[in-house]
């Protein structure tokens, strides 16, 4: 069994090492411009056209992501990047969930305790108790019901708020009222004090987060997201900041990165902005998933992850 590997940033050895020591019949190499020996699997991140499009006889395309709208934007302006009819699958957790669970819970927390408010009455030094929120008026909406979505929606109804949830398709959870489609849409977001977003990034999901939903939250509603850039109309935020329709927003990623110094979201006071660290791959829970993914396609079994061109994740 051959395998080869492509990052533009990862340390090859680790992988190297790790993939092999759970398939010891692997042979693995990096991947270089003048490779064009046999391939069964490759394990690649944002990968040259070359290094994918003449291997059609590949088992497999590993994404080493959270997402795969990297390789499936490549293959819109490079068509053929990946071969046709190659299982393209994608890393459904590996330790991302927990890591999202903390980074939703500690945004929704510090919202719900009004702690982003006091930050401000501490730099005005304002002693200035609040009336605390209400969980029946607090209703937590996610945007996405996957693996991601679905753990958050389980760790905020441990914490006994009322979490809804949207997805493409529709998915049932205990606990939790579930929408789905195009359709449901405006009655997910009516009455939502939060809206955390955890869509993939496809064609369908581009600029959702826009005046038009913005509108249907509650007055002086909270934004989180964890998606991508490319879901969020940024001007529409600003201005339903500016007029309090949101009252305010955790901004994980951005439509462009790293976010310009001169963009107004640095300096707006009611914009709490980290870079992209929501949730990162954990290189050992990423090979265990990989490595028991290889296995099941040798063993004739569908892997888990795998992604449907289609709908793009």
């Amino acid at each position: 069994m051959n395998i080869i590997f492509y990052h533009p940033t990862f340390d090859a050895k680790p992988w190297i090492d790790g993939i092999t020591k759970r398939i010891p019949q692997a042979r693995m190499r990096v991947w270089n411009a003048a490779d064009h020996e046999p391939a069964d699997y490759a394990l690649v991140w944002r990968p040259p056209h070359a290094m994918l499009a003449p291997r059609k006889m590949l088992k497999g395309i590993f994404a080493l992501g959270a997402g795969v709208d990297a390789i499936l934007t490549q293959e819109q302006h490079q068509p053929g990047t990946l071969p046709a009819g190659v299982p393209l699958i994608r890393l459904e957790d590996t330790g991302m969930s927990l890591q999202m669970q903390e980074y939703a819970l500690a945004s929704v927390l510090r919202y719900f305790r009004r702690m982003d408010e006091y930050q401000l009455f501490q730099q005005q030094k304002q002693w200035r108790p609040l009336a605390p929120h209400s969980r029946g008026e607090f209703t937590v909406g996610i945007l996405g019901a996957g693996v991601l979505g679905s753990s958050v929606a389980k760790a905020l109804v441990d914490l006994q708020f009322t979490v809804r949830t949207w997805s493409r398709s529709g998915k049932s959870q205990d606990g939790v009222q579930s929408f789905y489609g195009d359709d449901q849409l405006g009655a997910f977001t009516t009455g939502c004090k939060v809206l955390i977003n955890l869509l993939p990034n496809t064609p369908h999901t581009a600029g959702i987060l826009n005046h038009q939903l913005f509108t249907n939250l509650q007055h002086n509603a909270y934004l989180i997201n964890l998606g991508r850039g490319g879901h969020l109309v940024e001007g529409d935020l600003l201005r339903a900041l500016d007029n309090g329709q949101i009252a305010a927003a955790t901004l994980d990623v951005f439509a462009e990165e790293p976010l310009p110094g001169m963009h107004p979201f640095w300096s707006h006071p009611r914009v709490s902005i980290t870079p992209h660290v929501g949730a990162d791959t954990l290189p050992e829970e990423a090979m265990d998933s990989i490595a028991a993914n290889i296995l099941a396609i040798e063993a004739g079994r569908e892997p888990a992850g795998r992604v449907c061109l289609d709908r793009g994740y």
